[in-house]
């Protein structure tokens, strides 16, 4: 009886580690980011990535990117973010879902001088 026991609890902590790991190794709090801090999460393969890509690239935007297929950090960080799809975005602490230009540079430019609208 013992043993099952144990079996269980060690399943339950596999099942639930993600949760669990958050106690041990929290994210840095977003809204403490130095302004204009941009970190794109991506995929090698996604257009809409390339375009968010393109679009940081154009402005002179620099940022951050973690493909969340090939990074445990970016996949973690992407999932406390609510991510369900590819691009998000994090902007000085704004977090954009899916491919906006209009969000994305309004954001950036919020914690910016100048205006890209």
């Amino acid at each position: 009886m013992r043993n099952v026991l144990i079996l269980a609890v060690v399943l339950l902590i596999f099942q639930k580690w993600d949760k669990i790991e958050l106690y041990f190794n929290p994210l840095p709090d977003y809204v403490s980011l130095r302004p204009g801090k941009v970190i794109l999460y991506a995929t090698e393969w996604c257009g809409y990535c390339q375009k968010s890509r393109e679009l940081l690239g154009e402005y002179n935007i620099p940022f951050y990117e973690y493909d969340i297929e090939k990074s445990q950090v970016g996949r973690f960080q992407y999932d406390r973010l609510g991510g369900k799809g590819v691009p998000v975005l994090l902007i000085n602490g704004e977090v954009i879902h899916g491919y906006n230009a209009k969000k994305i540079l309004s954001a950036y430019s919020n914690t910016q001088s100048t205006s890209f609208l």
